[in-house]
Order: C-alpha cells, then sequence, then structure tokens
C-alpha cells in the first residue's frame, strides 16, 4: 500500500469536446498504435507530442506543486498523489493493452532509473513537473543474439536537462536515444507512453546495461548487459485521475 493517497474527489481538467485531457491522449494512442504494423508517421508523432505538451500534472491525478504538507501523515489532498512528497520511485499505471501503455514514473531528487533499453519500441515521454538529467545512447554496431546483449554505442544525450516546460521527446527502436537513463535533479514526474509496452512473452524484455567510456573516442562507450540492479525499487501507486472510457469499437480520431 502506497501511503500517499486521501480519497476525496478530485477536480480534473476537461480538454476539447468534454473529453479529459489524458482521454484525449488515449483515443490519439489508439488510433495511432492500435492493431497497426510499423511506425507512426511523423504527422501522428506531432500530433501524440502536442497533446503531450499540454498535459499537466493534474491531469493524471497528480498534485506536483511545491506546496507543503503541513502533516507528515497526510502526504495527499484533493484526491490527488502528492508526487513531491514521494520518497521512492513510483509508478503509476494509467492503461496498458498490446498495442501501447501509458503510465507516469514519480522520482524524489537524486533518484535513478539506471541505464536502460526499449527493443523495438516508439516512446514519447513528458515532463510533468521538475526537472531531470537524462544520457542516453543508441547502438553504433547492433548487438548480436547472442546471451547477454553488448556493444559499442553512441552517445545521443549526455546530461540533457529535461525539464516541464520542455516539449515531449520521443525514441525510435534504432534512434532517438533508444538506450537512457534518468537522474532526478528535483522532484519530478514523467508520463511515458510505450508502444508497443515491454512484453517477456513477446521478447520485448527491459535489459539493463553499465558503460565503459572510451577515452580516444569520446562519444562512444561500450555498453554491458547486467542484471537488474539490486538497489532499484519502484513502488506501485494507484492512478487517480479521470476515468478512461475504453472503447472496443474505437475507430480512431485521425
Amino acid at each position: 500500500m502506497v501511503p500517499f493517497i486521501q480519497e476525496r474527489a478530485p477536480t480534473m481538467a476537461i480538454h476539447s469536446k468534454g473529453r479529459s485531457k489524458v482521454q484525449e491522449l488515449y483515443d490519439a494512442c489508439s488510433t495511432v498504435f492500435s492493431g497497426k504494423e510499423g511506425f507512426p508517421t511523423l504527422k501522428q508523432i506531432r500530433w501524440l507530442r502536442e497533446i503531450l505538451d499540454n498535459m499537466e500534472p493534474v491531469d493524471v491525478g497528480i498534485d506536483g506543486s511545491r506546496s507543503p504538507v503541513d502533516e507528515p501523515s497526510i502526504a495527499s489532498r484533493d484526491g490527488l498523489i502528492l508526487g513531491q512528497a514521494l520518497t521512492q520511485i513510483t509508478y503509476v499505471h494509467i492503461h496498458e493493452c498490446d498495442d501501447f501503455s501509458m503510465g507516469v514514473f514519480c522520482f524524489p531528487a537524486g533518484a535513478s532509473l539506471p541505464l536502460h533499453d526499449h527493443p523495438g519500441m516508439v516512446v514519447l515521454s513528458k515532463v510533468l513537473y521538475g526537472s531531470v538529467s537524462v544520457k542516453s545512447y543508441d547502438w553504433f554496431i547492433t548487438p548480436s543474439s547472442r546471451p547477454r546483449k553488448g556493444g559499442l554505442a553512441k552517445v545521443v544525450a549526455d546530461d540533457w536537462v529535461l525539464q516541464a516546460q520542455c516539449k515531449a521527446s520521443v525514441l525510435f527502436p534504432r534512434r532517438g536515444g533508444n538506450i537512457h537513463s534518468f537522474t532526478a535533479l528535483t522532484p519530478c514526474a514523467i508520463l511515458d507512453v510505450l508502444a508497443p509496452p515491454y512484453s517477456d512473452e513477446l521478447g520485448r524484455l527491459c535489459t539493463y546495461f553499465s558503460e565503459i567510456p572510451i577515452p580516444s573516442l569520446p562519444r562512444f562507450s561500450i555498453l554491458e548487459e547486467i542484471d537488474l540492479p539490486e538497489d532499484l525499487v519502484v513502488a506501485g501507486a494507484p492512478y487517480l485521475g479521470p476515468e478512461l472510457i475504453l472503447d472496443p469499437d474505437f475507430d480512431g480520431l485521425y
């Protein structure tokens, strides 16, 4: 149980045509990703990024303000998760289907998510509050299908600082920084859309890496697969944002 919830009815932002912003994001993701082969077009990516750029913490049931907590035993208010009161990395699961997932990672200041990959995925990310440092790589030489991944990778971003005012970022299976790590500079939250989501059954496993810089090649490192770090603990928290209407007959808006 996550002790950061107060059961009170939240007031959420409503967007176009009476839909909540998170509903708009879900509908757009369904249009772009559901039952589709191949990757989205640049026009579709721009559409999704525009929606993400308008998202705020309250739209996904999180209070990202800096207001102090009056009592240590009460770490939320107005029915929202008080993000800045969380003391460990916490994942708020919004939705997952075969084609995409939506969720929010909340970080306390100084917390890190180690270097990891997103095999065969398109990932869109939006910082909702706070700031985070990102380091990312793409494979320069694609690793062979040996038991443990590893090989030469090129730096895409080195200590790139993302903040709430920044535009949503996007990565692709072979470019854009598919292998990345996060370090929270302040308490922060990142809304992620993964398409398709991780799946052990379908071979889309999350792999973690160590990095070995190459002094003679400043923008390159050797990445070596490592086991799941023992000190990596991600708590779960319930989604308290607007209810999603999941329409099995939804035929898209795009």
